[in-house]
């Protein structure tokens, strides 16, 4: 089949989320001027840039108690950080209790249970029990075409990695299972994983 996105694709749901997939989600922790601690997941979301590390988000929809955004990104706008956490399998409960519209002073990471700790290098909270955070200093935000849609851009200043995680020097993400968003409701994790060396490359 084709379709034009301004048509009508003619099936039950859009398929679009479920063609880019699977997409790795970003748990974002931010802090308000107020102090009020924020955490939700955002799975338009990717790393951009390696040196300087650098990773992007983008934000679609508005909340009715903010102007033209949601509770993340009106935080990362007042105080120019935010921590990006990577959510393992074992938190996806957790992980889809925080994605709720919450009124903006409701602490998403009490409310889940989850336990914080305080970040080295930006004044913001991280979750402590993550397989990593990646502390981030924002760089530019980028209007995009259509209603409240926004994207983020921030420069990773600082990294907390779990140190179960790291297997033989390397990072092994089979340890803690990412969870990664699909298409609808779906969800998916990654268990296993292989290699392939490029063209000419030694081994």
């Amino acid at each position: 089949m084709f379709y034009r996105p301004q048509d009508d694709h003619g099936l039950p749901h859009n398929p679009f989320n479920a063609i880019v997939t699977p997409r790795p989600i970003a748990w974002i922790s931010t802090r308000g001027p107020d102090g009020t601690e924020n955490l939700a997941p955002y799975s338009f979301f990717n790393a951009v840039a390696y040196t300087p590390p650098q990773v992007m988000f983008a934000t679609t929809g508005k909340k009715h108690d903010r102007e033209g955004t949601k509770d993340t990104l009106a935080n990362i706008r007042d105080s120019g950080v935010f921590a990006v956490n990577v959510v393992e399998y074992a938190m996806r409960e957790a992980m889809n209790l925080t994605s709720g519209p919450w009124d903006k002073d409701v602490d998403e990471a009490e409310l889940a249970g989850i336990e914080r700790a305080e970040c080295q290098e930006i004044n913001c909270a991280r979750i402590a029990g993550a397989p990593a955070t990646l502390e981030c200093r924002l760089r530019q935000i980028v209007e995009l075409e259509g209603p409240a849609n926004l994207v983020a851009f921030g420069e990773v200043v600082g990294v907390h990695l779990r140190d179960d995680c790291i297997v033989d020097g390397r990072f092994d993400v089979t340890r803690y299972q990412p969870l990664t968003r699909m298409g609808y409701r779906d969800f998916a994790r990654i268990t296993e994983v292989f290699s392939m060396p490029r063209p000419g490359e030694q081994v």
